[in-house]
């Protein structure tokens, strides 16, 4: 079972910037890929990023793209979300997850962090 271990929310005025860590722990050799996703008050949670483990490929929501930065670093089994020029709308709850496959769904979730943005 893959442990997923979420660090770095905090609250931050808006424009500024911060930093997301997720650390992986237990059958880390079966990790294809992990994404970032958020979770608003009263609202669904929504895709932010993924970065594939292999090969370092990655995605984003419209909403990031050109804001928000993913990568990882497999040494230490370690991914990040730098995020830049954040806005109000960007406060939610931050989990990250793992897939054991390219294709098939995130299967391994964090316990989530908060991240605000006041105006």
């Amino acid at each position: 079972q893959v442990q997923l271990v979420e660090s770095g929310g905090g609250l931050v005025q808006a424009g500024g910037s911060l930093t997301l860590s997720c650390t992986a722990s237990r059958g880390t050799s079966s990790i294809r890929r992990m994404g970032w996703f958020r979770q608003a008050p009263g609202e669904e949670r929504e895709f932010v990023a993924e970065v594939r483990w292999s090969r370092g490929d990655t995605s984003y929501a419209d909403s990031v793209k050109g804001r928000f930065t993913i990568s990882r670093d497999n040494a230490k089994n370690t991914m990040y979300l730098q995020m830049d020029s954040l806005k109000p709308e960007d406060t939610a709850v931050y989990y990250c997850a793992a897939a054991q496959s390219i294709v098939s769904t995130f299967n391994y979730w964090g316990q989530g962090t908060q991240v605000t943005v006041s105006q």
